[in-house]
């Protein structure tokens, strides 16, 4: 059973999701949830009785956490239910996605060609907005970069748990973290 202090952190990081990022406070109370909870990787029905919801509204909110790559289903062999875990992994779950902006640029290109005859005055927004993607795509890679570091440094520190056998976060022996189906 959640703690009062775990509840209380899982509201305040499900209202800081709904104003910052427009998310449903189920979605952020299920991401703060998972940070805090213990023990992890809980299955659905355990995170439907834990913040009082129904197992649709926390599946919905997982969905929405799986497509911005910040949470993993995943079962342990011979279980037949999912377990979920916050997964940072992938560089979409740390605000590090480049793709985003290698559209955006590609766009703005895109549009500059059609105005390429056109005054410097009307081209001027798209060739703003090609270099804005530029200076973000040039300072993730950095930051990426410098992340990487960083975190092997914590790992080396003992302040994070080594990666496991599939490049997941630390985990105890005898559970199998493939996702469903067992695909690594």
């Amino acid at each position: 059973m959640p703690s009062d202090a775990e509840l209380t952190y899982a509201d305040h990081y499900g209202r800081f999701c709904a104003r910052r990022y427009a998310m449903s406070p189920m979605v952020g109370r299920l991401a703060g949830y998972l940070a805090v909870c213990d023990p992890p990787d809980p299955t659905v029905g355990e995170l439907a009785e834990a913040l009082m919801a129904s197992r649709s509204a926390i599946a919905g909110a997982i969905k929405v956490l799986e497509t911005l790559h910040t949470v993993r289903r995943w079962r342990s062999a011979g279980e037949r239910m999912d377990r979920v875990r916050v997964d940072l992994s992938q560089p979409q779950s740390m605000g590090l996605d480049i793709s985003e902006y290698e559209e955006l640029r590609d766009l703005a290109y895109e549009g500059l060609e059609l105005l390429r005859d056109a005054s410097v005055e009307r081209r001027a927004v798209l060739r703003e907005m090609a270099a804005f993607a530029e200076l973000i795509l040039e300072q993730t890679r950095v930051i990426q970069e410098e992340w990487q570091k960083r975190r092997a440094a914590l790992v080396a520190s003992g302040e994070l748990p080594a990666p496991g056998p599939h490049g997941e976060p630390g985990h105890s022996e005898g559970t199998d973290h493939r996702p469903e189906g067992g695909q690594p």
